[in-house]
């Protein structure tokens, strides 16, 4: 059975900081793109930041660059979004993406998200 399960989010403060988790299951994750995306209120869901499955290109929206940082542990199958110098703007609901191919098909799969709320 395929799992995302995100953590880590909360309410903080403007300027605070947040890391968020998201530990995979059920698939082979060494071999999948892994993102994060987030969706506001009243918005579309957007990319927020993404790496690739070898972990050395990664990929950042304009509005979190230099504050927001990717990154993958494959032995733990976990992905993380380091988040720095939190804005209101950045309240949504992040969620954890993964993009693969194995078994000769391809594969997408999302976590159930997780709230971040950031207060001015």
């Amino acid at each position: 059975q395929v799992q995302l399960v995100e953590s880590g989010g909360g309410l903080v403060q403007a300027g605070g900081s947040l890391r968020l988790s998201c530990v995979a299951s059920g698939f082979t994750f060494s071999l999948y793109d892994m993102s994060w995306y987030r969706q506001a209120p009243g918005k579309e869901r957007e990319l927020v930041a993404a790496m690739r499955d070898s972990g050395g290109s990664t990929q950042y929206a304009d509005s979190v660059k230099g504050r927001f940082s990717i990154s993958k542990e494959n032995r733990r199958n976990t992905v993380y979004l380091q988040m720095k110098n939190l804005q209101p703007e950045d309240t949504a609901v992040y969620y954890c993406h993964a993009d693969g191919s194995e078994f000769g098909a391809d594969y997408i799969y999302w976590g159930q998200g997780t709230q971040v709320t950031v207060s001015s």
